[in-house]
Formats: C-alpha cells, sequence, structure tokens
C-alpha cells in the first residue's frame, strides 16, 4: 500500500494532501478526499502488506543491482537485504513511514543484537524498548527521525512510546483491524481464535461458520458501500472504484478475506497472524518478515548502509538520477491512485532511468494490468508485460489484499 503520485512535490505544502486531491474541495468527492489525506498523515502502515518475498522473486535481485521502491512501513525495503542489492533507494510522501523506516535501519546497526532488535520491531510491545531507544537509537538517528520520534502524538504521548505499547494496534490500519475485531465480536465471533486453528482444513471451518455470515449483516453491507469506511485499508475514493470492480463492496472484501483465513497455512503467513492476532506469533514461534528473521539479522546489518531514505515523490526521485541508473522498481499499488496524465510522467519517468534488463512490479486493486490504453504506446512499446509470471506470483502472494501482481520488463 502506497503514499505516492507523480506530482511535483510542493514546497512545504500538504504533501499527501496533493498527491491525493483531484476534485474541486466543495464538490462531494473532494471533500471524501480531503478527509482521506487528513487521515493519512500520520501513521498508517505500522506493518507493509504486500508480500516481499513475492517482491523478490519477480525482481530476481542481482548484487549490482540499484532498487527504487516506495518505502511504507520499510518492511520490504528492509527485507529486499537479504538478496544484497547494491543500493536501494526508498521514496515515499508521508513523513511517518520515512521516519520509521530510517528507525528500522538505525535499529539494524545501534542495537546490541537479533534480540533487541526483535524485541523492538517485532514485538514492539515492552517498556525496555524505550530505554534502548534513549540508549542505543536516538544518538544515532537524524534530527528530523528524533523530532519525529520525539514529538507528541494527538493524545499528547511521545511517538515512539508506541513501541512499548504494540504498535501494530496503532496507526491507521492497526486501528481499522482493531474496529473490525470489535464489530465481530458484536455477532458473537472471536476472530483471534482463528489462531488455535491446526490445519487449512480447520482455517477453511472457522471462514464458513464465523466469518462469512458476517458478510450477510446489514449493517456490514451498509458499511462497506461507504467509501470512507475503508480508509483504514488504505483505499482512497480513486482506488475504492477500481477494487469494488462494478460490484458490491461486501462481496470483494469477503473473497478477499477467505483468502487470506484459507488460502493459506497459518504456519506459513504472518499477515494473517496479523490481521487476526493484531501482532506477530508469540516468542517469534511463527512466521515472520524477512527483515525479522534471526537466520537474516546479521546478512542485514552488513547490508543496511545500502539503503537511502527520502521524503520525495516517485517521479521527482527518478527525474533526479541518471538516465539507465536504476535495475528494479517497485511501486506497490500507487498507479491505482493516478490520473493518466500522472500514470505518463511516471512511466516516463521509469523508462528514462531504466537500465537495459530493468523490471518493474506493482500491485493492483483489480485483476488487470491498468497500463494498456492509459500509458502512451510510445512509452509503453519499451516494455513487456510477464502475464504468466504475474499470475503466477500473484498467487503466491500471502497478503491476500490485492486483484493482481503485474511485473514489466524493459524490451529495448
Amino acid at each position: 500500500m502506497a503514499f505516492d503520485t507523480v506530482m511535483e512535490t510542493p514546497r512545504g505544502g500538504n504533501l499527501v494532501g496533493h498527491a491525493v486531491h483531484r476534485n474541486r474541495m466543495l464538490s462531494f468527492e473532494g471533500v471524501l478526499e480531503r478527509i482521506f489525506s487528513l487521515a493519512f498523515r500520520g501513521l498508517v502502515y505500522p506493518q507493509i502488506w504486500e508480500d516481499p518475498v513475492v517482491d523478490m522473486a519477480a525482481m530476481e535481485i542481482r548484487p549490482h543491482h540499484h532498487v527504487v521502491t516506495i518505502a511504507s512501513g520499510g518492511c520490504n525495503v528492509l527485507s529486499y537485504l537479504t538478496a544484497s542489492p547494491a543500493r536501494i533507494t526508498a521514496v515515499d510522501l508521508n513523513r511517518t513511514h520515512v521516519a520509521l523506516t530510517r528507525l528500522k535501519l538505525a535499529g539494524l546497526a545501534a542495537l546490541p543484537g537479533w534480540e533487541e532488535f526483535y524485541r523492538f520491531f517485532g514485538e514492539a510491545d515492552d517498556r525496555q524498548n524505550t530505554r534502548d531507544y534513549r540508549r542505543y537509537l536516538r544518538p544515532t538517528i537524524d534530527g528530523e527521525t528524533r523530532k519525529y520520534w520525539e514529538g507528541r502524538s494527538w493524545l499528547g504521548r511521545k511517538r515512539v512510546k508506541h513501541f512499548q505499547n504494540n504498535i501494530y494496534r496503532k496507526g491507521l490500519l492497526g486501528r481499522f483491524i482493531g474496529v473490525g475485531h470489535v464489530m465481530a465480536k458484536l455477532y458473537g465471533c472471536d476472530l483471534k481464535a482463528l489462531l488455535a486453528c491446526r490445519s487449512l482444513e480447520q482455517q477453511r471451518q472457522f471462514f464458513d461458520t464465523q466469518i462469512a455470515p458476517l458478510f450477510q449483516r446489514p449493517l456490514v453491507k451498509w458499511l462497506t458501500n461507504q467509501k470512507v469506511s475503508l480508509y483504514g485499508l488504505g483505499i482512497p475514493p480513486a482506488q475504492y472504484e477500481a477494487l469494488a470492480g462494478g460490484g458490491r463492496m461486501a462481496d470483494v472484501l469477503h473473497k478477499r478475506l477467505e483468502r487470506l483465513t484459507c488460502g493459506f497455512s497459518l504456519r506459513e503467513n504472518y499477515f494473517t497472524w496479523q490481521a487476526f492476532g493484531r501482532s506477530y506469533a508469540p516468542g517469534a514461534s511463527g512466521p515472520l518478515p524477512p527483515y525479522l528473521s534471526e537466520d537474516n539479522f546479521a546478512q542485514l546489518r552488513a547490508n543496511g548502509a545500502r539503503v537511502s531514505v527520502n521524503r520525495i515523490s516517485l517521479t521527482d526521485a527518478l527525474e533526479a538520477m541518471p538516465a539507465r541508473s536504476v535495475d528494479r522498481f517497485v511501486l506497490l499499488d500507487a498507479q491505482d491512485w493516478m490520473t493518466d496524465i500522472q500514470l505518463n510522467a511516471l512511466w516516463r519517468a521509469i523508462s528514462r532511468a531504466a537500465t537495459p534488463d530493468a523490471r518493474v512490479i506493482f500491485r493492483t486493486a483489480g485483476t488487470e494490468t491498468i497500463l494498456p490504453g492509459r500509458v502512451h504506446a510510445e512509452v509503453l512499446q519499451h516494455w513487456h508485460y510477464l502475464e504468466g509470471r504475474s499470475r503466477e506470483l500473484g498467487e503466491r502472494d500471502r497478503s491476500s489484499i490485492y486483484g493482481g501482481f503485474h511485473v514489466y520488463e524493459r524490451t529495448h
């Protein structure tokens, strides 16, 4: 899930709002867009909801590669380091996501070992983390990042205390999931009980008997048909229609949640643990993102200096890079937010910066690639859509949120 666009970055303004606003302020759609941008100024994704294992399989990262990606919560940025690319440039318009990614990188370098790193960013629910912040992280982070984490939330608490009170319950997405748990309990369903299942068959039974009936409730149908109700999933007004695909949103969410619940074993899907448990498995006893795995810690620590993180739009960043200097591009779902003008500006910048064998990966709310008919033929002719590979990898994406995963390869 992404916060990026191709529009020129405004000086000193609301960067997220500049990315999202398409309609007049006093129009109905314009009001929705402004509510969305207000909601997205703070922490949104404590954990990114794109599967990094699928990303890396699609990119086939080599040691000489320069990867450019939207940062979001930083999970995938750090996970890509397990493939040891030469360089990663991460960009985002949301200052919270920039600060979170920078803090994770500082943790790799400064915390004593994996135990402290995992306690801080994996469990993120221990008072020792604030003491570790003061001792190990505060002296090493830049002033902007320090100012953010030592600043106060709307409740008046320092933001760094999120890491002693389960950051995965915080932010727009964390609270959205929390509301979902409360609503389910009102109808007699304890979503966390799914985590006691010991097989895919039990997970299927739980979905059919406990979760599926919720989507027949009139209140659930009504709420999911309101665009503003899905802002916590990172779905802006421009993306809502693409996700609905002309059908009822309740039916779409039913299908996506069914895949998240039943598509993969709990032993391999940390996204399911986050959705139903609002944390990873206790004591790192279950599946984890690659960057949190103890086996990967030494390699990540050695590679951490290869990452730079900047608050800038993706297109602006690419336009400032030398021609033929980027091997891999990760767009998340940002293109679902874009107008045709923005899409074309982005792909012109990608095509200029791309090396001869470059690849671009992205996700879409709908199932099909959105580029044909929208990106000009003279730009798109330089790229080949790996349709079979895209479909195969999309089926392997454990987050189960998106309708489509797409891989494009430079042809000439």
